[in-house]
């Protein structure tokens, strides 16, 4: 068996992480590999089809499958099953599978009980896809509406393959296994460019639907070994009246309920903008997707690689609170420029992801300004995901599913507002605006309910990295100015070689001002990348010992 696993599984996907930033580090890595991809599946279609209806109607189809794996399978994860399951781990070395039988039991409760109900969902989905598309995406013609109901019925496969693989991730996220779950959401964007590359030129839009498809199901399959290795052996048993279920279902139902908020948020944005110019629920996507890129980085992975050890601090105010401030300071260590870059270089980073084929100048304009407008929050969306584990870890949902329905309320009244003013650019603004409101709900019911959480001490890191992003800012302006007085900006390898110095230069000069501000932060990155390597080389040398050691033996 063990030469089996050195074979087919690598050490580094049995490899315990225990290091929160190490974790962050290996899952923000492969998110900005997968965000890649997804950029790249994002310039397909837009330089191949471009912001019209015919892509308006697979942004549209995607939403309710979509909705379907948010609501049931996210709500079970982030809520219940991850404290629940690390409360029953006793061991989790692989040779010890016998002291993992309730937890191991619980997992094929999950997982059966989670498909029978996405099984279930899927087929009242498929049938009545007509119909929902007329709620979803009123503004459409009732050709295009029929086009997206198809399309939805073939993705309504895609939740229930991403159901069984988000119980499975968030075992081996129990477990501090990061590296096969870090690899889902490259392999799901690989399927969905592949559908863009050649299923679509084969079925036409279907074909999109069919990528969705290959990318679920690649999304569980390269997950699977490192389950098995870990000593899961599936059951098919059902036991709904277990009480660690039951607890999981109580947990999950105000954290249902705020995701359902959020949804619905997200399906009114959808029929907004479909009665708004056509192409506008694509520009509307494409600026969200790219502003996303540094909240799925940053925010999403250190929130997902630090909510195990807030599980296991809980009940230690102390261990929490010092947790949750290295985390949030290392967040916006790397968020603060971001945002930067998204504001000052939108037009370079604009046209050289999507400036190609149909992709207009009209539709690059709108694009840059949605991205501008979306980029005024990313501090507030980079934190909401750390924030909310906060409250999951001290098994409290209903405080952020109350927080999240103020929010989207807002959010829905402003975008209503806002778009017959601005049009498609009133979505981005309201969503920004209501992203900080929730964001500062959370912070402030944190600080009345736990504590400060090393408030002055956050407040000391933010503003040496608003400094530096100030001087990132004026670097990058410079640098444009010159590089674009050099270049010609009306070929791609102009204006990529602006985005790409100006980057480097504001790069350069806010790690420079962290440096002179003598930034924790900085520092401590540091020292993470050396300790790492340091534990590579012993590593190394223990296994050169080893083969001597063979040898002489031999």
């Amino acid at each position: 068996m063990n030469f089996w696993r050195r074979i087919f599984l690598p050490k580094v996907f049995q490899k315990r992480i225990n290091s929160i930033t190490v974790a962050a580090i290996l899952v923000a890595s492969s998110s900005l590999l997968s965000r890649f991809l997804g950029v790249f599946r994002d310039r397909i279609l837009a330089s191949h089809i471009g912001p019209g209806p015919e892509l308006d109607v697979y942004f549209a189809a995607f939403r309710i499958p979509d909705l379907l794996y948010n609501l049931i399978v996210l709500g079970a994860l982030s809520a219940g099953f991850i404290p629940i399951f690390s409360r029953l781990i006793k061991n989790s070395s692989p040779k010890k599978h016998e002291d993992n039988t309730e937890s191991w039991d619980l997992v094929n409760n999950v997982l059966n009980t989670l498909s029978l109900i996405l099984v279930v969902l899927g087929l009242i989905g498929v049938i009545f896809s007509p119909w929902l598309m007329k709620i979803v995406a009123p503004g459409f013609s009732p050709e295009n509406q029929l086009q997206a109901a198809r399309l939805a019925r073939i993705m309504f496969l895609s939740p229930l393959f991403l159901g069984i693989s988000g119980i499975v991730g968030a075992t081996l996220q129990s477990f501090k296994r990061f590296f096969a779950y870090s690899l889902s959401p490259i392999f799901y964007n690989l399927g969905i460019i592949a559908g863009a590359l050649w299923l679509m030129d084969i079925w036409g839009l279907p074909g999109l639907a069919w990528g969705v498809i290959l990318g679920a199901l690649l999304h569980l399959l390269v997950q699977i070994p490192a389950l098995i290795n870990l000593g899961f052996r599936y059951r098919p048993f059902l036991n709904w009246r277990d009480k660690n279920l039951r607890q999981i279902g109580r947990l999950m139902v105000p954290r249902t309920l705020s995701l359902a908020v959020s949804q619905i948020d997200l399906l009114v944005i959808t029929s907004i903008a479909s009665g708004l110019t056509a192409g506008s629920l694509t520009i509307f996507s494409l600026a969200n997707n790219l502003q996303s890129f540094p909240v799925g980085i940053f925010g999403v992975s250190f929130a997902v690689a630090a909510f195990p050890t807030f599980s296991q601090y809980a009940n230690n105010k102390e261990k929490l609170e010092a947790s949750f401030s290295e985390t949030f300071r290392r967040i916006l260590f790397f968020v603060i420029p971001a945002t930067v870059l998204m504001i000052t270089l939108r037009a370079q980073i604009v046209r050289v992801v999507f400036g190609t084929g149909v992709f207009s100048w009209s539709d690059t304009v709108l694009t840059m300004n949605a991205l501008a407008l979306f980029s005024l929050s990313l501090f507030a969306q980079a934190s909401i995901p750390l924030l909310v584990r906060v409250f999951y870890a001290r098994q409290d949902s209903k405080t952020p599913f109350v927080l999240s329905l103020l929010a989207v309320t807002v959010n829905i009244v402003l975008a209503i507002t806002l778009s017959h003013f601005l049009g498609v650019l009133g979505l981005p603004l309201a969503y920004s605006i209501a992203s900080i409101f929730n964001f500062i709900l959370l912070w402030l019911y944190l600080i009345f309910k736990v504590g400060n959480f090393d408030l002055s001490r956050i407040a000391i890191s933010a503003f040496k990295f608003s400094l530096a992003a100030l001087g990132a800012g004026v670097a990058i302006q410079i640098t444009k100015q010159v590089v674009g007085n050099s270049v010609d900006m009306t070929t791609f390898v102009g204006v990529f070689t602006q985005l790409a110095l100006a980057t480097i230069a504001g790069l350069a000069i806010y790690l420079l001002v962290c440096y002179l501000l003598r930034s924790e932060e900085f520092f401590g990155l540091l020292d993470s990348w050396r300790q790492r390597g340091k534990l590579k080389r012993s590593q190394v040398s223990a296994s050169v010992a080893e083969a001597e050691l063979e040898n002489r033996q031999k």
